[in-house]
């Protein structure tokens, strides 16, 4: 099972790599500025953590790559329920922090289990369809098995209290929704039942400071100085960027302090600030290029176990960074959703580098059959 074929090796994606490779070093270099003060020497402890996840992030990789995807599809199903079972153990062992128990600590070490379950909910979503072609599912009866393997880990994140991270792994859940045959009044009365449900949603779903945070988006103004402040301050760095940047280190709202969870949430407003339009622009085309060939990984798979991987480890990445950089720009409420590679947090990157290890995985043995 483990070692590559030689005729992989020879269709090694360089493309993939390149993309990855500059957006990891875009993110480091960010994050040291981020986590600069007048005080600290280079790298902080966030950017030596960073780089430390780094590092596992990349023995994570070689180790995915160097098992055929193929036969992952045996052992899909147990990846699955460990990566569940490892979201359900925080409930029990997890210290609750900012109001959520989401981080299991062993010593000076954190781990985010639902970071792992996105690679555990893709695994059996794609073996399920694998199984049972998607023309073939066409009612409710034949949605039973992934609508469970969705909903489990999302209702465990809920029950962690942490929404945002909820809302996530749905959205990348239905990432498999485009290639379900589904008749148009399921859809229909789907749309209705979310509707009806909203206000039970709002008063008795969220949490006061969420729908705070959702009031934020519609009128920061409403409170400035508190619970709309991040947001706020967020569009003051990304305009005080303009079209070229104040400067790597030199954005004031970074370097002075103005702007909070700066190397987590809003890692992008700090690139925005110091390298402006031209700099922002260039990481969204390096991701827009980076979903795309995970697209053509998935179009050029020999088979669709292989295919549906592909467009499971595109969506992990897809909706996190739209999330984040809408939320950045104001065109979102703040759900605490990191930036893939740029945002500082060890169990983001290092799942992020397994989704590029299965992607490569799927590419190098498109030829090797």
């Amino acid at each position: 099972m483990l070692g590559v074929d030689r005729r992989a090796v020879q269709n090694f994606d360089w493309v993939l790599s390149g993309l990855t490779l500059a957006l990891v070093a875009i993110g480091i270099g960010n994050l040291i500025s981020a986590a600069h003060g007048s005080d600290e020497v280079l790298l902080s402890p966030e950017v030596r953590r960073q780089l430390a996840s780094l590092g596992v992030g990349c023995l994570a990789l070689l180790v995915t790559v160097s098992i055929d995807y193929r036969h992952l599809e045996r052992f899909a199903i147990l990846i699955y329920l460990a990566t569940v079972a490892l979201v359900a153990s925080t409930l029990i062992f997890a210290p609750v922090t900012r109001g959520s128990q989401s981080w299991l600590v062993f010593g000076s070490l954190s781990v985010q289990p639902a970071e792992f379950a996105k690679i555990g909910l893709v695994l059996a979503m794609a073996r399920f369809l694998h199984r049972n072609p998607p023309e073939e599912v066409r009612d409710l009866r034949a949605l039973l098995v992934p609508f469970l393997i969705v909903a489990v880990p999302v209702l465990l994140i809920i029950l962690q209290r942490d929404k945002g991270v909820a809302l996530l792994t749905l959205l990348i859940g239905s990432t498999y929704l485009p290639f379900l045959y589904i008749p148009f009044r399921i859809w229909a009365a789907t749309f209705a039942a979310g509707l009806a449900g909203l206000p039970a949603l709002w008063f008795y779903a969220l949490e006061p400071y969420q729908r705070g945070r959702i009031l934020d988006f519609v009128d920061p103004s409403r409170d400035p100085l508190a619970s709309g402040y991040q947001a706020i301050q967020s569009r003051i760095a990304v305009g005080a960027g303009g079209v070229t940047g104040s400067g790597y280190m030199e954005g004031t709202q970074t370097q002075l302090n103005f702007l909070p969870t700066r190397h987590t949430d809003f890692a992008f407003s700090v690139l925005a600030e110091e390298w402006g339009f031209l700099g922002g622009s260039l990481v969204l085309a390096l991701f827009l290029a980076l979903l795309l060939w995970g697209l053509y990984i998935a179009r050029n798979s020999k088979d669709s176990f292989g295919a549906f991987i592909a467009v499971g480890v595109v969506g992990t990445l897809f909706w996190p960074a739209v999330i984040n950089v809408a939320m950045v720009l104001g065109l979102a409420p703040v759900i605490g959703v990191p930036l893939p590679f740029l945002s500082y947090g060890g169990s983001a990157l290092v799942v992020a580098m397994i989704g590029v290890g299965l992607l490569l995985n799927v590419s190098m043995r498109r030829y090797v059959f």
